[in-house]
């Protein structure tokens, strides 16, 4: 459906943006069998995989889900808020040195500093927009792969900058989470999926498998990096499952989703999709059950297995055809002599036998020489003559 234009001048031009809306299908609240969980981090930016509901009740993941970072962005990001910082203490800097007193050459300067802050506000505003498309962009893309019907992410209201230090307390305030989520919906409202906030208690904190408290600690593969990324389940009986915990949140987020997704509602004011409580009896069935596989073990249990060499390839039985008695034929019996040395040309420029060489560039060595199998290609010898057929006596095609 079309809309009136709307008329802007533009330098000398005069432009319509001709606005047109499209039908889309309706996004549901519950009912949903595959969900995709979206897990917020601080150097990684998001974490999501998907989950499917089976119709005995059990939850299964769909793969191992993927990650989007973005870390050479929001180092950039880092870089213009430090810079941000330090042009905002001069601007300070400034009013203070003029102090009600009127200074041509001091409000020159800090004139040139205001544009310099505009500047480099700017810059971090469309770095922000970019960085939360593309990341909302990769997010409903993981939906669509995955088939999923619904989005779960966790609520950012829960998610305060306190008690942090001081850097990190920065970061978090300066992140771009609520742009993301915008960005999704409005992706995913196209598809038809819907977005659905849920409460993000104790998502890191649990195992997605039996809900026991998580151990964390550094990395494996990565030893000499500060953090406790890594996650362990202490419950060696029956479960044992360890992984990054940023996979594990987002398999909580995801299960969390689909076990409340009865008590999905619409909130007034904002007309989103949000899961206000967590109800202890629905939580206990939010757990992941491990997929079996069907691999074998094949670790190794005794010395390997001698095999044989390869034995030696079988050679031709049919005798081959005598040699004619023209230069120009096929190959005659046997291997080529060994008695004598194969001819080379005595210039760079050989005749129509072979290939031609470069006067310019590269000059290979077996080029220059004339002769040899792998330094140089020879061409095989004009057919000008007519081969006499000669009668063999072995039977063989001449």
């Amino acid at each position: 459906m079309l809309h009136l234009p709307t008329l802007r001048v533009t330098g000398r031009q005069v432009c319509a943006d001709m606005a047109y809306t499209h039908a889309v299908p309706k996004a549901q609240p519950a009912g949903h069998t595959v969900a995709l969980g979206v897990d917020w981090g601080l150097n990684t930016l998001l974490s999501a995989g998907a989950l499917r509901l089976q119709k005995d009740g059990r939850i299964t993941a769909l793969g191992a889900g993927g990650q989007f970072r973005a870390a050479g962005v929001l180092a950039k990001q880092h870089r213009l808020r430090r810079l941000s910082e330090r042009l905002h203490a001069k601007d300070d800097q400034y009013l203070r040195l003029i102090g009600g007193r009127p200074d041509e050459h001091l409000e020159a300067k800090h004139e040139a500093l205001r544009a310099e802050i505009r500047h480099v506000s700017d810059r971090r505003s469309h770095l922000n927009s970019a960085l939360a498309w593309a990341a909302a962009r990769w997010t409903v893309d993981q939906a669509i792969a995955a088939k999923a019907s619904v989005i779960y992410v966790e609520d950012l209201r829960s998610m305060e900058a306190k008690g942090m230090g001081r850097t990190r307390n920065t970061r978090l305030s300066q992140q771009v989470r609520g742009k993301i989520t915008d960005r999704i919906r409005h992706l995913a409202a196209e598809t038809g999926i819907a977005v659905v906030t849920v409460p993000a208690r104790n998502t890191s904190k649990h195992c997605p498998q039996c809900l026991t408290p998580l151990q964390h600690r550094k990395a494996p593969d990565k030893p000499t990096t500060v953090g406790w990324k890594w996650a362990i389940c202490p419950n060696t009986g029956g479960c044992g499952w360890q992984g990054d915990r940023d996979n594990g949140a987002w398999r909580r987020i995801a299960a969390r989703g689909l076990t409340h997704q009865a008590t999905t509602v619409t909130d007034k004011a904002s007309g989103q999709m949000v899961i206000r409580a967590v109800v202890d009896k629905l939580e206990t069935t939010a757990v992941v059950t491990p997929t079996k596989t069907s691999r074998r073990d094949r670790s190794k249990t005794g010395p390997t297995r001698h095999k044989p060499p390869r034995p030696a390839p079988r050679r031709r039985r049919a005798p081959s055809p005598t040699r004619p008695h023209s230069q120009a034929g096929k190959r005659p019996e046997g291997h080529a002599p060994t008695d004598r040395r194969l001819p080379r040309a005595a210039h760079r420029h050989q005749g129509v036998n072979t290939t031609s060489t470069p006067t310019t560039g590269h000059r290979p060595r077996g080029a220059a020489l004339g002769a040899g199998f792998h330094l140089h290609a020879h061409a095989s010898p004009p057919q000008w003559e007519t081969i006499p057929e000669t009668q063999s006596d072995t039977g063989s095609l001449s």
